[in-house]
């Protein structure tokens, strides 16, 4: 193959889907704003969502609120402030109700406590079951009125059992001889990938996925529909000379958005630190999305190399399926699984913890990729795996190329429109 050619097919795709104003908008705007917009809005909206059930005051029935003790009242309506002033913890307000499922399914109380006919006064005096209702589909309400309902009755319930034990001349130990303290024994760059650290290789693969398919779709279906393909073909182009300049060219709209899908990342985490309250934006934020991509030269290197595989094989899946297509249209309708059958293993990569991960494991196209960056996201990378990620999917480029190839040999498939 002569590579002038290749270069010349390549440079006529990219000017021409650079013209495309929703191709720049879906490889470089979309990445830049929508993961830093994302990474910082999600822990913004939980804490707005859940940290303001603790500073709102809810209301909670009781079912025979006369005879609901001092001392549990007065844990139940108590706010904590901090020494500024400022409430940390809102009580609630506390009202009598007689139906109980009634109050909480009407919206009247948001949980409602339902106290025995008699309240043991002490500990050793027997037991008694409380019953607490609300709405478990309700994260809000359990994050809020259910929370602060069930940490005051535990409060309460210790408070009886350390008056019994001083009043038997027993130390509060007594009951709990061993103590224990948890020692995180992960590293630093484990712990940044954080519980939600598998959205990294999803957005990647789904920012190249984004970035390989406008490419694609123009330079197959979309010059069938133009009449352009017919006159590339018989130029004295090669048909894999052709080919392979339009799988270039689609690989590098995926490596770009890529790129920046990646300096998006880099960029939420600063712009998380400015924009966040400091208790969002600090170790919180960095444990829940992996803030920084902490990774050395060598991994990042590896990190490359696994996302350029994956480019050129998503280009190339695509490529063989949209030259099937007879308009532009048509070949979106063919491409839009792709992204669904994309979606559901990358999905599957938050219970990753949970796999047996085997070399074939890696072998497995597109996932193998997306296990490998969170592996390095993790610092958990073996070179053997990455070897297999990378291998495995110029294979299957490879063999996705010849396929495209030999669509692009039939006259049945190019001239069906």
């Amino acid at each position: 193959m002569r590579g002038h050619f290749i270069w010349k097919v390549a440079y006529k795709e990219l000017v021409s889907t650079l013209r495309d104003r929703r191709t720049l908008v879906s490889t470089i705007v979309m990445p830049l704003i929508f993961i830093p917009l994302f990474t910082i809005a999600f822990p913004l909206l939980l804490s707005r969502t859940f940290g303001g059930e603790q500073e709102r005051r809810q209301t909670v029935g009781v079912v025979g609120l006369a005879s609901l003790p001092e001392g549990l009242r007065e844990r139940l309506t108590r706010s904590e402030r901090a020494p500024d002033g400022s409430v940390l913890r809102s009580g609630v307000d506390l009202v009598d109700v007689r139906e109980p499922l009634q109050a909480v399914q009407s919206g009247k109380a948001q949980a409602v406590l339902e106290l025995p006919a008699r309240l043991p006064g002490g500990a050793g005096e027997g037991q008694a079951t409380v019953k607490l209702y609300s709405k478990s589909s309700d994260q809000r309400i359990q994050a809020g009125a259910a929370q602060k309902v069930r940490d005051a009755l535990r409060d309460y319930n210790d408070t009886l059992v350390r008056a019994k034990l001083r009043e038997l001349s027993f130390d509060e130990t007594f009951l709990a001889p061993l103590r224990v303290e948890a020692v995180d024994a992960a590293t630093t760059q484990e712990r940044s990938g954080g519980p939600l650290g598998f959205i990294i290789p999803y957005f990647l693969l789904q920012f190249i996925l984004a970035g390989a398919m406008a490419t694609a779709i123009d330079s197959t279906a979309g010059e069938k529909e133009r009449g352009t393909l017919e006159v590339l073909l018989v130029s004295p182009v090669r048909r894999s000379e052709v080919v392979v300049g339009k799988l270039l060219a689609t690989t590098l709209f995926a490596m770009a958005s890529a790129v920046f899908g990646v300096a998006g990342f880099a960029l939420a985490g600063p712009l998380g630190r400015l924009v966040l309250p400091e208790q969002v934006a600090g170790e919180a934020f960095a444990s829940a999305l992996g803030g920084t991509l902490a990774v050395g030269a060598g991994e990042l290197l590896i990190l490359l190399a696994v996302a350029v595989s994956a480019a050129l094989l998503i280009s190339a899946i695509l490529l063989s399926i949209a030259v099937f297509a007879r308009s532009y249209k048509e070949a979106q309708t063919y491409l839009t699984p792709i992204a669904i059958v994309l979606i559901i293993p990358l999905f599957m990569l938050q219970f990753s913890d949970f796999l047996t991960k085997t070399p074939l494991l890696y072998a497995i196209p597109l996932v193998n990729g997306a296990l490998v960056i969170l592996d390095i996201i993790k610092g958990a990378l073996l070179p053997a795996n990455a070897v297999t990620a990378i291998v495995s999917n110029l294979v299957y480029t490879v063999l996705f190329t010849l396929l495209a190839l030999r669509s692009f040999s039939r006259e049945q498939v190019i001239f069906r429109n």
